[in-house]
């Protein structure tokens, strides 16, 4: 969860309570729609929720909403911002919410950016498309509709009820027994006053507008040039792409289904991959959204799970076990050095290890606090790590840290330390996760914005510098960073080369 120092003056109801929806009203909630429902309102002296004015454009919808339309209805909002793990997370409780009340519950989600480069609509409908998000979306880049709720935090979820009153709202993700007693407790009674309007809306789809492509948002890629071979995790197609270094299409691993389904290429099931490591003939793959570490044996060519539970861990109680009882929590990237496999657990704000043949993952690196602090390994902090990558000497790994805008650095023995290579670290109180922009410069006087990809190779980091649409370069001798290509500006052109929030890089055979 990010906090944000935008105090507004807060509406007279605060956070929502799990007293105010206990598990005994829980199972009032589900009773027969002929039983009477309690007369007494559980949520008495609410006041009007605040409007939605303030948004520039709205998504998945054909125009602006305006709350009182939605009279009869209960209303969600979903405070979010499209970098934030934790924004990620929410999103399978926001779709179950959505189908289990489909007829009484409309979710707005109110996009109210950190970066500068979410603030654009174009690239907050690529987010949409990319998370495949269903409701509708106004871009509050301004952050009017954030400071009219009085919201703190990246996420929090707000309730209005049917008569327009706003509820209470909660920040953070994990909230969606709560959430689901509380709308419960809501339709109850609201059924029962005659003020619930049980008629589904339909909103347009951005998904309706768009056309197939061979790729769908890929995030990373591994290159191997002793095969000449190319992996790319189609991550929004939920596959592995093989092809050969002129793109040539070898093979495909995925049937495209979400799921978790081991087996043949054909059958096997993987739900937005993202990082892989090849080691001999297994490739290694982060299959993020199902919290699960999988193995692909290419020449059997079948897929295992190695790790994971498929549910999802939570930071400081999910830290390690045996492989297939521990918990993951979004597993990003992943590394391979001398015989250890390196993860970099994006939920946690994490580096997690696996020696591989041992039956154990645990934390590796990392406090589980989001920050970008250095020093010892277990109590160094990280932001949203994004990507890894090992030196010649098998002795440093690297880490994009995409939500503190860093790259650092960290050594692979036990005994080892974090340090910052370039990007701001210890500010105070979370601020460093404030300090981006777009500056080439020595060590922290650099500037990313949400880099969430690195490679090193003969010396350098390249860095996908992923919300200013380049590529930068890190001379490590020197502490140097310099941009190596992009304008700044999004596109595909090759002359001059343009980039669209690049997320993965890889080198083989002297090239990127």
């Amino acid at each position: 969860m990010l906090l944000i120092g935008l105090f507004a003056a807060s509406l007279p109801t605060g956070l929502l309570s799990p007293k105010i929806a206990s598990a005994q009203d829980a199972k009032k909630t589900h009773q027969a729609d002929d039983q009477a429902a309690p007369q007494e309102n559980p949520f008495p002296g609410r006041f009007p929720a605040p409007s939605l004015d303030g948004g520039t454009e709205w998504i998945n919808t054909s125009g602006p909403i305006d709350l009182r339309e939605l009279r009869g209805k209960i209303v969600l909002l979903d405070f979010w911002t499209y970098c934030c793990i934790n924004c990620m997370h929410v999103l399978p409780d926001l779709k179950y919410l959505e189908q289990k009340y489909g007829r009484q519950l409309v979710v707005i989600g109110v996009h109210s950016a950190k970066f500068d480069n979410e603030k654009q609509t174009e690239n907050i409908r690529d987010a949409i498309l990319r998370y495949e998000i269903e409701h509708p979306v106004v871009n509050d880049s301004e952050m009017l509709i954030w400071r009219k709720f009085g919201t703190r935090a990246w996420p929090t979820l707000a309730l209005v009820d049917p008569e327009g009153r706003y509820i209470g709202s909660q920040s953070g993700e994990g909230n969606r027994e709560l959430f689901d007693q509380v709308i419960g407790k809501l339709v109850e009674y609201h059924r029962w006053k005659g003020t619930l309007d049980e008629n589904p809306i339909l909103f347009s789809q951005e998904s309706e507008k768009t056309t197939a492509t061979p790729l769908r948002y890929p995030g990373k890629v591994l290159a191997d040039a002793e095969s000449g071979r190319v992996f790319i995790a189609d991550t929004s197609h939920n596959r592995i792409v093989v092809c050969d270094m002129n793109g040539q299409l070898l093979d495909l691993v995925g049937c495209g289904n979400i799921g978790t389904q081991d087996g043949a290429f054909e059958q096997a099931e993987f739900d937005h991959p993202q990082g892989m490591a090849l080691v001999g003939d297994l490739l290694y793959v982060a299959d993020t959204e199902n919290h699960l570490l999988r193995v692909v044996d290419l020449p059997a060519r079948r897929v295992r799970t190695l790790a994971g539970t498929g549910r999802q861990g939570r930071t400081g109680r999910d830290t390690g076990g045996p492989l297939l009882t521990t918990s993951l929590n979004s597993p990003w990237s992943l590394a391979h050095s001398n015989g250890t496999l390196f993860i970099a657990m994006a939920g946690p704000h994490q580096i997690w290890s696996h020696h591989i043949g041992d039956d154990h993952i645990a934390v590796f690196a990392g406090s589980g606090r989001e920050d970008v602090i250095n020093g010892a390994l277990t109590e160094a902090a990280f932001a949203q790590p994004s990507e890894l990558t090992i030196d010649d000497s098998g002795k440093f790994l690297y880490v994009a840290d995409s939500e503190g805008s860093a790259v650092r650095r960290l050594n692979t023995s036990p005994n080892g330390t974090v340090t910052t290579v370039a990007g701001t670290s210890e500010l105070p109180a979370g601020q460093s996760l404030f300090a981006f922009g777009d500056v080439d410069g020595t060590a922290q006087a650099a500037r990313f914005q949400h880099p969430l990809g690195v490679v090193f190779a003969a010396g350098r980091l390249y860095v996908a510098d992923s919300y200013n649409h380049k590529i930068k370069v890190i001379d490590e001798e020197t502490g140097l960073t310099t941009t190596w290509l992009g304008d700044g500006v999004a596109g595909t052109e090759l002359q001059p080369a343009r980039f669209s929030e690049p997320g993965g890089l890889a080198v083989a055979a002297g090239k990127l």
